[in-house]
C-alpha cells in the first residue's frame, strides 16, 4: 500500500476554511435564473443584523443547507436567498446599552444623530453572523444578500403602507395595547409571553352611593382601581339581579361608579361582582364600549400613576399597589387577602410585565386578509410539516385581532404618514411630500413612529427578489418551494408572511413549511443566558468541525420536535468522520496498482461481480433510495441514520473487511481489479450521498478520487440505481453476518480469547449452502476460525458443541477446542451464586411494605426493574450450566 493525498488524520480547521473559500470564490452557490430547469427557492429566517450565531440558528440553517444542497445535486435551479433584519427593539436597546456606557441617552444625540449611531453599529457587527454562517458551512447565494432596511425592501415597505391605506386596511384609532415599560414601546398581542407568577386576589369593599351597605368586588391589581368606572355583575347572576343600576361610591376616590350587568363576567371567579377598569385592562375595555363607560388613565407609559391617580400621582405602578392596599385596610374597605397565582403578561424581549394602556396607534385590518391565508392551508395549497401545526396556524387565524404595527421607537421604517401643522391634514405617501396636498403649507411632521418589525419581514419572500418591480427572479422563483423555521415564529412571521403574499402577489409565498422545534440542553431545558447552559456553537466548530457539528444536530430528531443538544453526539458524529476518512484513506491506499477510470453504473454491471461485490452495491442502491425518500418528506434525521449505518456498517465494517483477501492477493488479479473499482464506485457515490450533510470532508475526499471535477457539489445525487438491486446477494450476504455475528456472540459468552481460532459446522439449506461456501475463506478471517464444514440441513448434529439459529442456518461450534468444561462450569456457577444473592435483596427489599410506600415511585420502580434483570440473567446462566454439564 502507498501513501495517499489524504494526511492520516482529519483536520476540520485546515480542509473547512479552504473549501469554503473556493466555493465561494468560483460562484458554486449563485445560479442565475434559467427557465429551462425547474425552480427550488428558499429564503432564510433572517437573523438579527446585529446578533450572534446561536444553536438555534445552527440547527435552522443547517436543515436549510441539507435541502439546497440536495436540491442543487439534483440538478435544479437553486437559490437559497440570504439577508438580515434590522431587529427595532433588539437592536435600538443595543446601542443605547453601549451609549449608556458614555453617559449618554438617545436623547443627548436627537434622533439623526442617533441613527447615525445605529447604522455604525451595523456597518461595524452586522457582517458577524454572516460570517458565522459560513462557518457553518451554509451555501447561500451571498450575490442575493439583503437587509429589511435595505434601499429596496425599505421601498417595497412602504408601498404595501401606503397601498394597505388606500384600501381601508390600515387605520388610525384609540385602542387599548401591549405597553412596555422599559422598552417605551407598544408590543402586538403576539409580542406578549403569559407566565404564570404567584400574586394575591383582594377582596374590597364598595359601599353603595345611599349608604344602605356595599357589594365586594375581587382584583389582582388594586392600583388599577383608581381608575374604575362601573362594577360589574354577570346578568344571570341571581345574588346581584337587584342591584344592576344602582351605583357605589369608589373607596380612596370617593367618584360615584354604576353597577352594570354583562355576560363576561365569571360568576365563580371571587365574589362575582368585578371592578371594570376601561383604561387598563382588554376586557375591561370592551366592555367599556358596549356599556358607553369613560376611560380614566391612572397608570402612565413610564409604569408611574398618572395626576388622575389623585394622592398616589408619580409613585410606580407596584409601589402605589402597596399604598392603595395599605389605605384599603385603615380606611376598613379591604375584606380578605388570598393567594393567587394568574397568568401575567411579560415583554418577550426583556421580560417586563407589559402595561394595558389606551394609545392612538396604526393597526392593520387582519379579518379580510385572514380569510383567503386560511382557505389556502384548508385546500393544501400550503402544507405544513408535520401536518398537525397547520391546526396551529389555522387556530390562530380563525381567531385574529387586529395588528398593532406602530412602535414607539426610532430605528426601523418609519411610518409614511405626515401631518400638516398648518390644516391638520393626514398624508400618506410613497414619496416624502414637500408641502400639504390640502393648504399647500410646508409646515408637514412626519408620524415619529416606526412599523413592527415583523412588518417587513411579512414581505421576506418577494421584496428580496425586487418587488414592487416585477423582475425575472420573482416570475420564477416566486413562490418558493419550503420554508424552514421553528414553531415558535408561525404566528410572528409565517402567518404574516402568507397574508401579504396573498395580498400583494394573489398568491402564496411557499408551497410548504417545514417546522423544526426548539434546542435544548441534555436536561430538556430550553438553552438561555438566565440559565448559562448555551453552548456557542463556534467553539464547537473549532473544536470538532463543521461537519460533526452539522451532522449531530441532525441525527435522530423528527421534524416538529425539540432536540436535546449532547456533546456526546457531537464526538459521535467526529468519530463518524474519522471512520470516513480512514476508510477513504484505506481505499485510496490500494489503488495505487488501479490502472482503470471511475467507473460508471454500466461498467460495473459488467464486471465479474463477486457476492460480497453484489452485496455492497445492492446496499447502496437501496441506501440512496432510502436516502432520497426520507429527504422527500423532510425526514432528515431519518436520512442521516441510513447514511451513517450505511457507512459505518455495510461500507466500513463489512465490505472493506470482506474483500481485504482480495486486495493483498489471495485472489486473481482480476478479482482484485474488481475490488477495487467497486470499492471506489461506492465510496464515490457515498461521498456524493453524504455531500449535503458533511460538505467538507466529502469533498476533501471526492477530490483525491480518479477523474475528480470542479465540484462535488455540482455532481448528480444518486439516484435511480434499481439495477444494482440484488435480492440473492443481498439474502445470502445478510445470512454471512448474521452468522458471523452469531459466533463472535458465542466467543463472548464463552469467553474464549480474540487471538484463539476456533472450529465451526453449518447446517443449512441450498441454494444458500452453495453461497456461503463462496465465502469460506471470509468466514475463517471474520469469525477467528480454524476450521469450517457447511454440511445440509439433515446432516447429522454435532455433540458436545454450542449451538445456535442465524438466519435459518444451524451453528455448531465443538467446545473440546474451545473451552475447559471443568473451568467453565466453575465461572458459571460463580455467576450464578452472585444473581441468588442479588435476586433475594431485591425480593426482601420489595416485599418491605415501608419501602414501597415512603420511598419515591421512580426509586421503587428501579428497584423492580433491577430484580427483573437479574431473574433474566439467573434464568440465562441456569440454561448455559445445563448446556456446559450436557458436554461432560
Amino acid at each position: 500500500m502507498q501513501e495517499t493525498g489524504l494526511p492520516k488524520v482529519y483536520d476540520p480547521k485546515k480542509t473547512e476554511d479552504k473549501w469554503y473559500s473556493y466555493w465561494e470564490e468560483k460562484g458554486f452557490f449563485h445560479q442565475e435564473v434559467d427557465k429551462s430547469r425547474k425552480p427550488f427557492c428558499i429564503v432564510i429566517p433572517p437573523p438579527n443584523v446585529t446578533g450572534q450565531l446561536h444553536m438555534g440558528h445552527a440547527w435552522d440553517n443547517t436543515l436549510q443547507d441539507i435541502l439546497i444542497r440536495w436540491h442543487r445535486m439534483k440538478g435544479e435551479n437553486t437559490v437559497w436567498i440570504p439577508g438580515t433584519d434590522h431587529a427595532g427593539i433588539a437592536t435600538q436597546a443595543k446601542v443605547e446599552e453601549h451609549l449608556a456606557k458614555e453617559g449618554l441617552s438617545k436623547y443627548d444625540l436627537g434622533r439623526k444623530k442617533f441613527l447615525e449611531r445605529v447604522w455604525a453599529w451595523k456597518e461595524e457587527y452586522g457582517g458577524r453572523i454572516i460570517t458565522q454562517l459560513k462557518k457553518l458551512g451554509a451555501s447561500c447565494d451571498w450575490h442575493r444578500e439583503r437587509f429589511t432596511m435595505d434601499e429596496g425592501c425599505s421601498r417595497a415597505v412602504r408601498e404595501v403602507f401606503v397601498s394597505l391605506y388606500e384600501k381601508g386596511l390600515i387605520y388610525r384609532d384609540y385602542r387599548i395595547i401591549n405597553y412596555c415599560p422599559n422598552c417605551n414601546t407598544t408590543l402586538s398581542d403576539i409580542e406578549v409571553e403569559h407566565r404564570e407568577r404567584p400574586g394575591n386576589l383582594w377582596h374590597i369593599k364598595y359601599p353603595f352611593a345611599d349608604g344602605t351597605g356595599y357589594i365586594t368586588v375581587a382584583t389582582t391589581r388594586p392600583e388599577t382601581m383608581l381608575g374604575d368606572t362601573a362594577v360589574a355583575v354577570h346578568p344571570e347572576d341571581e345574588r346581584y339581579k337587584d342591584l344592576v343600576g344602582r351605583t357605589v361610591i369608589l373607596p380612596l376616590m370617593n367618584r360615584e361608579i354604576p353597577i352594570i350587568a354583562d355576560s363576561y363576567v365569571d360568576k365563580e371567579f371571587g365574589s362575582g361582582a368585578v371592578k371594570i377598569t376601561p383604561a387598563h385592562d382588554p376586557n375591561d375595555y370592551e366592555i367599556g364600549l358596549r356599556h358607553d363607560l369613560p376611560k380614566i388613565t391612572v397608570i402612565g407609559k413610564d409604569g408611574r400613576m398618572t395626576k388622575e391617580a389623585g394622592v398616589y400621582a408619580g409613585l410606580d405602578r407596584y409601589e402605589a399597589r402597596e399604598r392603595v392596599v395599605s389605605d384599603l385596610e385603615a380606611d376598613g374597605y379591604l375584606v380578605k387577602t388570598e393567594e393567587h397565582s394568574h397568568a401575567v403578561g411579560e415583554c418577550y424581549r426583556c421580560g417586563t410585565v407589559v402595561e394595558p394602556l389606551i394609545s392612538k396607534q396604526w393597526f392593520v385590518k387582519m379579518e379580510p386578509l385572514a380569510k383567503p391565508a386560511i382557505q389556502v392551508v384548508k385546500e393544501g395549497k400550503i402544507r405544513f410539516v408535520p401536518e398537525r401545526f397547520s391546526k396551529i396556524y389555522l387556530n390562530w387565524v380563525e381567531n385574529i385581532r387586529d395588528w398593532c404595527i406602530s412602535r414607539q421607537l426610532w430605528w426601523g421604517h418609519r411610518i409614511p404618514v405626515w401631518y400638516c401643522q398648518e390644516c391638520g391634514e393626514v398624508i400618506v405617501s410613497r414619496q416624502d411630500p414637500t408641502e400639504c396636498t390640502k393648504c399647500g403649507s410646508s409646515q408637514l411632521e412626519q408620524d415619529p413612529d416606526v412599523l413592527d418589525t415583523w412588518f417587513s419581514s411579512a414581505l421576506w419572500p418577494f421584496s428580496t427578489m425586487g418587488w414592487p418591480e416585477e423582475t425575472a427572479e420573482l416570475e420564477h422563483f416566486y413562490p418558493t418551494s419550503v420554508l424552514v423555521t421553528g414553531f415558535d415564529i408561525i404566528f410572528f412571521w409565517v402567518a404574516r408572511m402568507i397574508f401579504m403574499g396573498l395580498e400583494f402577489r394573489g398568491e402564496i409565498p411557499f408551497h410548504e413549511v417545514y417546522i423544526h422545534g426548539l434546542i435544548r440542553d441534555a436536561q430538556g431545558r430550553k438553552m438561555s443566558k438566565s440559565l448559562g447552559n448555551g453552548i456557542d456553537p463556534l467553539k464547537v466548530i473549532t473544536e470538532y468541525g463543521a461537519d460533526a457539528l452539522r451532522f449531530s444536530l441532525v441525527t435522530g430528531v423528527a421534524p416538529g420536535y425539540d432536540m436535546k443538544f449532547r456533546m456526546e453526539q457531537v464526538e459521535a458524529s467526529r468519530n463518524f468522520a474519522n471512520k470516513i476518512w480512514n476508510a477513504a484513506r484505506f481505499v485510496l491506499m490500494n489503488l495505487a496498482d488501479y490502472s482503470g477510470e471511475l467507473p460508471e453504473l454500466k461498467q460495473i454491471q459488467e464486471l465479474p461481480l463477486e457476492l460480497p461485490d453484489r452485496w455492497i452495491l445492492d446496499r447502496y442502491a437501496a441506501a440512496a433510495a432510502e436516502v432520497n425518500r426520507q429527504l422527500t418528506r423532510y425526514d432528515l434525521g431519518e436520512a442521516a441514520k441510513v447514511l451513517y449505518e450505511f457507512i459505518w456498517n455495510d461500507y466500513c465494517d463489512w465490505y472493506i473487511e470482506l474483500v481485504k483477501g482480495r486486495l493483498y492477493g489471495k485472489s486473481t488479479a482480476k478479482s482484485k481489479e474488481t475490488a477495487q473499482a467497486v470499492l471506489m464506485y461506492v465510496l464515490e457515490g457515498t461521498m456524493r450521498l453524504l455531500h449535503p450533510f458533511m460538505p467538507f470532508i466529502t469533498e476533501e475526499i471526492w477530490q483525491q478520487l480518479p477523474a475528480a471535477r470542479e465540484t462535488i457539489m455540482l455532481q448528480p445525487y444518486p439516484s435511480g440505481l434499481e439495477a444494482l438491486g440484488d435480492r440473492q446477494a443481498a439474502e445470502a450476504l445478510g445470512a454471512f453476518i448474521e452468522i458471523v455475528r452469531s459466533i463472535r456472540n458465542a466467543r463472548a459468552e464463552a469467553e474464549v480469547p480474540l487471538g484463539k481460532k476456533i472450529e465451526a459446522i453449518l447446517l443449512a439449506e441450498d441454494p444458500l449452502r452453495g453461497e456461503l461456501e463462496k465465502l469460506k475463506e471470509e468466514f475463517l478471517a471474520l469469525a477467528g476460525l480454524s476450521r469450517l464444514s457447511i454440511l445440509p440441513i439433515d446432516s447429522e448434529k454435532p455433540e458436545k458443541a454450542m449451538s445456535a439459529l442465524a438466519a435459518g442456518v444451524q451453528i455448531y461450534l465443538p467446545l473440546s477446542g474451545m473451552v475447559d468444561i471443568d473451568k467453565e462450569l466453575e465461572r458459571l456457577q460463580r455467576e450464578r451464586d452472585k444473581l441468588v444473592q442479588e435476586v433475594a435483596r431485591g425480593e426482601q427489599k420489595l416485599a418491605n411494605k415501608a419501602f414501597v410506600t415512603k420511598a419515591p415511585a421512580q426509586v421503587v420502580e428501579k428497584e423492580r426493574a433491577k430484580l427483573e434483570k437479574y431473574r433474566a440473567d439467573l434464568a440465562k446462566i441456569k440454561e448455559r450450566i445445563a448446556e456446559v454439564e450436557s458436554l461432560r
